[in-house]
């Protein structure tokens, strides 16, 4: 296509605030009118696949450098754009294979994702002017739209399919149009009239405290230098893997749950981590870690005194355990003391 070939493209978007790479992408397909795949053929070939690996995690050089390049955006900000940008803030490395804390796996197979790993809020796909995906939307923990106080989503309303915006316009000669990255892939639903669905809250203090962490990724705050830092993150996922952790047919999640009075629900089977997990299933998880950070030492060695959690249990396969958990934990090496 005339124009695709120098050095600036014809059309030039840059990324919006907190947008995601591959929503940046398939944006500037369509804004040279061309379908995604043929888009990406023409720009890196044949031989350099994008859409069958997760490249908003894996952050190619060579995709990354030519959007930066031929778009006049500074190479950070076209970085930013990936989860990439996450490292040292919800992990303390990135890593190319295996799983990133707090990151949703695709569970790609081929180009197709089985994974949920796409969430979405569609008050904000409907509040913009031409609808786009967010990057706080690939982070676990992050279940809760704070701009529309409801919960996001994480599949079509209506079929149950995974997003895949980047699918749009298969089999639909048409669909590559301004605005139908909001429509589901599958069945065509408008992604931006799902019903909303109120906060679910287990307890006004574990919800605030929630509510805080999820501005925080979505607000861009820099946690390196706030009191929720990657020392925190790591603790958090150690909690949400005891929550999975059964002892004696006693579990930490039915503890939780029966200190606030609350039903739990049945999690998928298997020492699955948070990042693989379904939407209703990781927001549970988060109240209930949140109910236990808002206040950590007194209510862990609590479970600790119910036999709802072992001490051996709370430093198991945890590398590097940060000083302040470090500290907590200790105290309960002594079962005499309990």
């Amino acid at each position: 296509m005339r124009g695709l070939t120098s050095p600036l493209w014809p059309i030039r978007y840059k990324p919006l605030p907190d947008e995601l790479l591959t929503s940046w992408l398939v944006r500037l397909a369509y804004g040279h009118g061309l379908k995604v795949q043929t888009f990406c053929n023409l720009i890196f070939g044949n031989r350099r696949q994008v859409w069958n690996r997760d490249v908003d995690r894996l952050a190619p050089e060579w995709l990354v450098d030519e959007l930066s390049r031929r778009t006049g955006t500074p190479l950070e900000v076209a970085y930013g754009t990936t989860l990439r940008s996450y490292e040292g803030r919800l992990f303390p490395k990135f890593r190319s294979s295996g799983a990133l804390l707090w990151l949703q796996t695709l569970k790609m197979y081929h180009r197709k994702r089985e994974g949920y790993g796409v969430q979405f809020c569609g008050a904000c796909l409907a509040d913009d002017p031409l609808p786009y995906f967010r990057k706080a939307w690939r982070v676990s923990f992050n279940t809760i739209c704070i701009k529309h106080n409801r919960m996001l989503l994480d599949r079509c309303p209506q079929c149950g399919s995974a997003v895949m915006f980047h699918r749009m316009e298969m089999g639909r000669g048409s669909a590559f149009e301004a605005g139908s990255m909001a429509a589901c892939h599958a069945c065509g639903c408008d992604l931006r009239e799902s019903p909303a669905i109120s906060i679910m809250s287990y307890d006004e203090g574990a919800t605030m405290w929630h509510l805080r962490l999820c501005r925080s990724i979505v607000d861009g705050v820099d946690l390196r230098d706030a009191d929720i830092n990657v020392g925190l993150m790591r603790v958090m996922h150690q909690l949400t893997t005891l929550l999975t952790t059964r002892f004696q047919n006693r579990g930490l999640d039915q503890y939780i749950c029966r200190q606030l009075r609350v039903e739990g629900i049945e999690l998928l089977p298997g020492r699955m981590p948070i990042e693989t997990r379904p939407l209703l299933e990781r927001h549970h998880m988060m109240q209930l870690v949140a109910w236990l950070m808002a206040d950590l030492e007194p209510r862990l060695r609590g479970a600790w005194r119910a036999k709802a959690v072992r001490y051996n249990r709370m430093i198991k396969d945890f590398d590097d355990v940060p000083q302040f958990y470090a500290e907590i934990v200790e105290g309960f090496s002594d079962w005499r003391r309990q």
